[in-house]
């Protein structure tokens, strides 16, 4: 709740009370101006600490205490100006994505290239700047203002540092139904040449159970440019649902033969499940068994993959690579 100023007249008051339950009791200063509150008044509140306030006097909190979430995404977004908003994790996470917050309570707005924007006290703050990012591109109804569902999942899966971490937000936002695979196709090509655009655009598809998604010349392509044995009977399969693809492969070294299973990519929604089938992958490399990778580790070229299976095959040196 808002600590009111004293002796305000009932009409101000009421005003007061509307903007602070709109916008969860984070402000401009110059809105309590617009709605009648005088500089003194504001001052005083300050100075008396009941409130509190940042981006070098901007924002104004409604009141003394430790901020909530939400307060603390208000402030980011108030203090970057006219045109900013929530971004990548933290606004899917607003928008309900669950699992993919961002690290350490960091709140991640975006603002168009060429921003000033403040040092913050209250708030631990990463603010990208777009060159294609616009009024437009802000929500029109939601608090703190943010980016839509589909721009947030794209920049979030951009700007991760590994590409498991961006294949796999892409992958959750599709099953938690947050959106679909085509919107987050089409949003994917408006940002153009971005950081893994190749292997997200086929991870998407994938997900979509598109043509382009893991197949046999991909398997084959990845062990070339590896230095691994050529694979053999590859199969390639979907379920019932079209939604998830196999990969059968059998690969014969001097340890012997190993078969390979590579699953869709719709199944790498839950964050670790990369991690826990490559602690499986361990496990069969001492005994019979089939070594299964989800398939954005072909895409992606994926280190631990090739370590795997060079293992189970027997292969010994450094790995190679060649070009594909």
């Amino acid at each position: 709740m808002p600590i009111l100023p004293p002796r305000l007249e009932a009409g101000l008051c009421d005003r007061l009370l509307s903007l602070a339950a709109m916008q969860t009791d984070v402000v401009r200063r110059s809105q309590l101006l617009d709605i009648g509150l005088t500089a003194g008044v504001i001052d005083r509140m300050l100075e008396a600490r009941r409130w509190q306030t940042d981006a070098g006097g901007l924002v104004v909190v409604l009141h003394n205490g430790p901020l909530t979430q939400i307060q603390r995404e208000a402030v980011a977004v108030l203090a970057g100006g006219r045109v900013c908003a929530l971004a990548a994790r933290t606004a899917a996470a607003r928008a309900g994505l669950v699992g993919w917050q961002s690290p350490d309570s960091i709140v991640e707005v975006v603002v168009p290239r060429g921003t000033t924007y403040p040092d913050l006290a209250l708030v631990d703050v990463k603010v990208h700047e777009s060159r294609r990012f616009t009024e437009d591109d802000v929500h029109p109804s939601a608090w703190p203002p943010r980016v839509g569902i589909e721009r947030a999942l794209v920049d979030a899966a951009c700007w991760s540092r590994r590409p498991r971490s961006a294949c796999g937000v892409l992958a959750a936002g599709v099953q938690q139904n947050l959106t679909v695979a085509t919107r987050l196709m089409a949003e994917l090509e408006l940002a153009g040449k971005v950081r893994f655009h190749r292997l997200l655009r086929r991870v998407l598809a994938d997900i979509d159970g598109g043509a382009q998604a893991v197949s046999e010349i991909d398997f084959i392509r990845f062990c070339a440019r590896n230095g691994l044995p050529k694979p053999t009977r590859q199969v390639v399969r979907r379920d019932a649902n079209g939604k998830r693809r196999y990969l059968d492969a059998v690969l014969v070294g001097p340890a012997g033969e190993v078969r390979v299973e590579i699953d869709g990519a719709l199944h790498l929604v839950v964050q670790t499940y990369w991690a826990d089938m490559s602690r499986g992958n361990d496990l069969s490399i001492a005994g019979e068994g089939t070594l299964r990778f989800p398939s954005f580790v072909i895409y992606g070229n994926d280190q631990d993959a090739l370590r795997q299976l060079r293992l189970a095959l027997g292969l010994s040196g450094p790995d190679r690579q060649t070009a594909a």
